[in-house]
């Protein structure tokens, strides 16, 4: 078969390569129906995942067709139509059992292994193990590019940013960077019973974008000198938003989301930070907030696809620009300039 493999930082290539077979009885083979580009790729692709070694094949997200189950697979079978979930989980551990499912200790720790410690999904087969909790059936209406956008992207925005944050009825929420992970939780909390959902930017086109997601306002960062101050007059009475959904994973965004939300307001860190950040504790501890952070569990697949075939969200609107499997260098360059082609996710769809 042919697969997106990493050679190194700045090296990939859509190459040949070995089909994946059975290793465990919990296994099933998938053939890739389509796929997509995760900025967490490009992360890897820049060095900044060692665990990820020469020879990986990338990608954690897609939507394909069982081709071949191991005999301990009950719940899926040969021709089902799936959706691949960016995490693995035993549900067999405390942590599965308890909902931690992205730190299963069956899989020492991380339920994220596709394009990680195991071979990914940016490939015509991928082994998915554990496939009875990792597989999740495509129901009838619900195209491949909106199930796609359910491996990964569209929980995590939901769960980290949107559950996490405990977003409630009549909750003012301002999201702090609109790219995909900010559009999910845009998206997702309009349902959850935000009143009012501010998307933050400085880009106009994801600020436009944020519109059609979900967004009742929006801040252009590159035309006001006082974000926070903004956040807080759109507040209810001038003291800040409930919830403040930090999507971008700098410094700069982390402080603006805490210092825009009330006293017992939330911040729901889900951008990914590459350095510390500072918290003012001998601030806040008056204040009675909360901070959370974490990575996907990816529970939540049943919630989102009821909310889909309800026509409450649709996450199809994510794919800006469509390649097929050949196409594969050709995405990831689009996809790492992003701005410029104002692109929000890629799709690969398996032409072979």
């Amino acid at each position: 078969m042919k697969a997106l493999v990493y050679h190194g930082p700045g090296r990939k290539a859509w190459e040949e390569v070995p089909d994946p077979s059975i290793k465990d009885p919990a296994d099933a083979i998938v053939k890739m129906e389509a796929t997509t580009i995760c900025g967490t790729d490009l992360h890897i692709l820049k060095g900044d995942v060692p665990a990820v070694t020469d020879g990986r094949i990338l990608g954690h997200e897609g939507v394909g067709v069982v081709t071949e189950v191991g005999s301990e697979v009950g719940k899926v079978k040969v021709g089902d139509r799936v959706i691949v979930s960016c995490i693995s989980k035993c549900m067999k551990c405390d942590y599965c059992r308890a909902g931690l499912t992205s730190h299963c200790q069956t899989l020492g720790g991380i339920g994220w292994v596709f394009g990680h410690l195991i071979d990914g999904t940016q490939a015509e087969l991928v082994r998915v193990p554990f496939a009875d909790n990792g597989l999740i059936p495509l129901p009838e209406g619900v195209t491949p590019e909106q199930a796609a956008m359910l491996s990964d992207i569209l929980p995590t925005g939901f769960e980290i940013g949107v559950v996490y944050g405990q977003v409630k009825e009549g909750d003012v929420v301002a999201v702090i960077g609109a790219g995909p992970i900010g559009l999910a939780s845009i998206m997702t909390a309009g349902p959850r019973g935000a009143s009012k959902i501010i998307a933050v930017d400085g880009d106009a086109y994801r600020l436009e974008q944020s519109r059609e997601f979900g967004a009742t306002d929006t801040i252009d960062i590159t035309k006001t000198d006082d974000v926070v101050g903004e956040l807080k007059e759109l507040s209810r009475d001038g003291l800040g938003v409930d919830v403040a959904i930090e999507a971008v994973g700098i410094p700069a965004t982390f402080t603006t989301a805490l210092d825009s939300i009330r006293p017992g307001g939330r911040v729901a860190n889900v951008g990914v930070h590459g350095q510390p950040v500072s918290f003012p504790i001998e601030r806040d501890w008056i204040n009675n907030i909360t901070i959370t952070t974490g990575l996907v569990n990816a529970t939540t697949a049943q919630e989102l696809l009821d909310q889909i075939e309800a026509g409450a969200i649709d996450p199809g609107k994510f794919v800006t620009h469509r390649f097929t499997f050949d196409q594969f260098m050709e995405a990831y360059d689009t996809f790492a300039n992003a701005a410029d082609n104002r692109a929000l996710k890629v799709l690969l769809t398996n032409n072979g």
